[in-house]
């Protein structure tokens, strides 16, 4: 077993978090993690009483994450990781969602999980170490018709992810975006919210699209608890990877669009080379 580390997890009611939370007790950690409602609570402090903590927070409330933040750090002890996994899919044509439902969709996404890494980051770097998981989503390399919303969210956080590591490599402490493919979670069931259809014109395109997903849930290839190990394993690492895909979907869908990129870029490389001065 590595040694032991205290590992700080949003949205630990469910899903990677979950299965996050319970691969790192099993191996010896101690976890942190954030609930919204008492039951919860009880919970996930039941999977193992002497190292399970959680704290009550909605990550989307900003104005409390500071203290939330303050209150481990003095009375439990230095963080050494953070994983940001609090979030959701919204599914809808974009034409058809409401610009709140894009806004709900970016504060728990992004601002929440930017949020919690501004907190944590003055203790981590008069440390001068930690190691930072933002959970974004093969979403955040490929799209698809239907989660607009979603994949702004976490090509933003993709972004986010690459600048923040560089700014703090001097300060030795890692960021790293973990990029799920297709797991065996709740986000294409219960946790994912879907904007009412209203527009026959897209019927053709995305009614398929939606099917699909509704059939395959619970039938993902991902396996959590074996994502849950991969995420332990950079976690050990002295060379933790800036960006890691999860799952052979993941792996294959993004490697053709790293393909499909690279031949447009070329295809187009005369008129983009005219521009210069």
């Amino acid at each position: 077993m590595s040694s032991s580390k205290i590992i700080f997890i949003t949205g630990v009611s469910s899903g990677f978090g979950r299965a996050l939370a319970q691969e790192a007790l099993n191996s010896g950690h101690r976890v942190v993690g954030t609930v919204r409602n008492a039951s919860a609570k009880a919970s996930f402090e039941a999977l193992n009483p002497a190292r399970a903590c959680a704290q009550m927070l909605d990550v989307t409330d900003f104005s409390s994450i500071d203290a939330v933040v303050a209150d481990v750090e003095a009375n439990i002890g230095p963080i050494d990781v953070l994983v940001n996994n609090a979030g959701y899919g919204h599914e809808g044509v974009m034409e058809e969602s409401g610009l709140d439902e894009m806004k709900r969709q970016f504060d728990v996404n992004v601002f929440g999980a930017v949020a919690m890494i501004k907190a944590l980051l003055p203790y981590m770097r008069e440390r001068r170490r930690g190691h930072i998981l933002n959970i974004t989503s093969m979403g955040g390399f490929i799209t698809m018709p239907g989660i607009a919303y979603y994949c702004g969210s976490k090509f933003a956080l993709e972004g986010i992810s690459e600048v923040l590591g560089k700014e703090l490599k001097p300060f030795n402490i890692a960021v790293t975006a973990v990029a799920p493919g297709s797991f065996r979670t709740d986000w294409a069931g219960r946790s994912m919210v879907r904007t009412p259809r209203k527009i026959p014109d897209y019927d053709p395109l995305f009614d398929p699209i939606r099917r699909a997903r509704e059939d395959k849930n619970g039938k993902q290839p991902g396996d959590p608890a074996r994502a849950a190990c991969a995420m332990l394993a950079i976690m050990d690492s002295d060379t933790p990877p800036a960006h890691l895909l999860l799952g052979s979907d993941a792996l294959g869908l993004v490697r053709d669009k790293l393909k499909t990129y690279a031949a447009e870029i070329d295809l187009w490389e005369d008129l983009t080379r005219s521009t210069d001065g």
